[in-house]
């Protein structure tokens, strides 16, 4: 099935690296004009440059979405440039992992301020042009962890499912200016984040997944660009997980 995208312009967070970087990409080759946005200009800068090199449009932008001044002048900007965004997809994120016995403070407001309050942060932004043009998509990149939890991701957890909750709440409110809103829960990726696992943890991670493999981040990308379609036109307030069947 051909996706339908008719002049749309999408914001990716944390499009540098990883599944932010297949989303990008995608929406790109589905012709969605992209603002590829991420702290590091030089990963977020790379993307856009290589969307333009395949013969699409992007520009990078470099802000902090964890700081609600940097995200109201960053989004200023984009908006500035391309005069519109039709479709946000909030991926970015981090994690400190730690046992709540020994979490700090600061690991764990890191992880919230990063994976939950951006989120927030980039949504508000854009939801008076979202309802105004009376179409929109967004996107929220949460995780299986936000679903079952996980032994030492008590931030990680948190903040994923306080994803899925602003979720639901928005479906509600947008739902009338035709602006759908809906979340994808990945479980165990292929990314530079679970590289770090110990091949132990990850011989064990892929023994409970029913599928017997990790996703690639193409398979998020992939759900992704469909529910940004024309096509998805009847999908709000939905978690999708694609996880192998490890949630089910």
């Amino acid at each position: 099935m051909k996706l339908t995208f008719t002049d749309r312009v999408a914001l990716v967070s944390g499009a540098g690296r990883g599944i932010g970087r297949a989303i990008a990409l995608k929406l790109a080759a589905e012709g969605c004009k992209i603002a590829s946005v991420s702290r590091s200009i030089d990963s977020c800068g790379k993307v856009a440059e290589e969307i333009r090199a395949a013969g699409g449009q992007a520009e990078a932008f470099s802000f902090d979405v964890s700081n609600p001044e940097a995200v109201k002048a960053g989004v200023a900007d984009i908006l500035t440039k391309f005069g519109k965004v039709d479709i946000l997809v909030n991926n970015a994120g981090i994690t400190r992992d730690n046992l709540m016995l020994r979490m700090g403070l600061d690991e764990w407001k890191d992880v919230i301020d990063t994976n939950l309050n951006s989120c927030f942060y980039l949504t508000k932004e854009l939801t008076r042009t979202l309802l105004s043009n009376r179409w929109g998509r967004v996107v929220n990149i949460t995780s299986v962890s936000g679903i079952l939890g996980n032994a030492g991701q008590a931030n990680y957890a948190s903040a994923k499912a306080g994803m899925i909750g602003l979720t639901k709440t928005l479906a509600r409110e947008f739902a009338s200016r035709g602006v759908t809103v809906n979340a994808v829960a990945p479980g165990f990726i292929e990314t530079d984040m679970t590289a770090k696992l110990s091949p132990a943890i990850l011989e064990q991670v892929v023994k409970n997944i029913p599928l017997k493999r990790m996703g690639k981040p193409d398979d998020i990308a992939d759900i992704c660009t469909y529910l940004c379609s024309e096509e998805a036109s009847y999908i709000t307030g939905q978690v999708l997980s694609v996880d192998g069947g490890l949630a089910m």
